[in-house]
């Protein structure tokens, strides 16, 4: 049986990453070379799907499980996610070595790329929210300012139009001329447009889709968990480092990829393999919803999951709004959010989906829950 294409791009892959940087075989690597980078995210990215696309979440029980994932996660792992930048939360909170985003939208990896350009130039927060939304960093904010006066202070200016093409304009520049990454006019046009709509929206406006009462960005930051602590990756300028670090090192790496498809599940799950890594949190949202509608993908998921190598502890970041709970009859406990967010042993999910207990998206919450969910 031949070789495939895919498991051919991460050979190169590996030889790129010893030729530029010196690590040994069978290691993930300090920092990933810019054309190793940009390997892995051609090589392991799938065509492009049609979805409704969005610049932020809307998840507002984001937070809720950051203690427990602290507690349950060791640094050092190997994180998977979807979406926007509350992956950046969760990686915060579970500082690993490198970091995957897997997304069907291709306009969600560019984005990525833009927060990458943004965090590698910004010197601390009110830098990056200042390149963020392209606005005047008002005097006064330090290191230590808290998110919340972060927040109000960015509230009482406006945005820049200048700023605008400046901001977009040296991030791409850093893209294409810092970096080599070979972004088409199209892309570059898609991130301009990504930029220009985050900043025309401000902090204080920017919300997820799907509900005009949708936290906006600056609620979101400065949110908190259930015992009150604030948790975002904005919360404070040590969350902000961690982040701004993997980037810096290309650690953070965006994939267009179908999480029932063939490659980018798998091509991660092989990458880790080679050098002896295993995946410990996968932020999969509600994507499995999705795909149990469309009946087949569902079980496709299943199997690709079923192909990475992971640890005994690894978790599931499951999150489901309350409607479609209630309208399921799935139980949820009680709190102040729209949205529940759960940890779930992937262990445990997988062991049931090959007895067959799992045929449908209902049937991820049936089995045990009481037991099963952060516990």
């Amino acid at each position: 049986m031949g070789t495939s294409p895919v498991r051919l791009s991460l050979a190169a892959i590996g030889l790129s990453v010893l030729l530029t940087s010196g690590a040994r075989a069978r290691e993930i690597p300090a920092r990933l070379g810019d054309p190793a980078f940009w390997e892995i995210v051609t090589g392991l990215s799938e065509e492009s799907g049609r979805f409704p696309g969005q610049y932020m979440s809307n998840e507002d029980s984001a937070l809720v499980v950051i203690p427990e994932l602290r507690r349950r996660t060791a640094p050092g792992g190997v994180y998977i996610g979807v979406g926007s930048e509350q992956n950046f939360t969760y990686i915060a909170a579970t500082r690993p070595r490198l970091a995957f985003i897997v997304d069907i939208r291709r306009e969600n990896m560019l984005q990525h790329l833009l927060y990458k350009a943004l965090f590698e130039l910004s010197g601390d927060r009110a830098d990056f929210v200042s390149r963020v939304f392209s606005r005047p960093r008002p005097p006064g904010l330090e290191t230590e300012t808290d998110v919340r006066t972060l927040f109000a202070r960015y509230a009482e200016t406006g945005t820049d139009a200048s700023l605008i093409a400046q901001n977009t304009a040296e991030a791409i520049d850093l893209l294409v001329g810092g970096h080599g990454f070979p972004l088409t006019g199209e892309d570059q046009a898609a991130i301009r447009r990504i930029g220009e709509a985050m900043a025309a929206a401000g902090p204080d406006t920017l919300q997820g889709m799907g509900d005009p009462t949708n936290p906006s960005y600056a609620r979101l930051m400065a949110a908190t968990d259930l015992e009150g602590g604030l948790e975002s990756y904005l919360a404070s300028e040590e969350n902000f480092r961690i982040v701004k670090d993997l980037e810096s090192r290309n650690l953070v790496v965006p994939l267009v990829g179908d999480f029932a498809g063939d490659r980018a599940i798998e091509g991660i799950g092989d990458y880790l393999r080679e050098r002896d890594a295993v995946a410990d949190v996968f932020y999969v949202s509600n994507v499995e919803r999705y795909l149990f509608d469309q009946g087949e993908p569902g079980m496709r998921f299943y199997r690709n999951v079923e192909s990475l190598p992971l640890s005994g502890s690894a978790l599931f970041i499951r999150s489901v709004t309350s409607d479609i709970s209630y309208r399921l009859g799935i139980p949820i406990p009680d709190q102040p959010t729209k949205w529940r967010t759960f940890l779930f042993s992937i262990d445990d999910c997988l062991g049931d989906f090959a007895a067959g207990r799992i045929g449908n998206y209902r049937e991820l919450f049936d089995l045990g829950f009481a037991d099963r969910v952060n516990r």
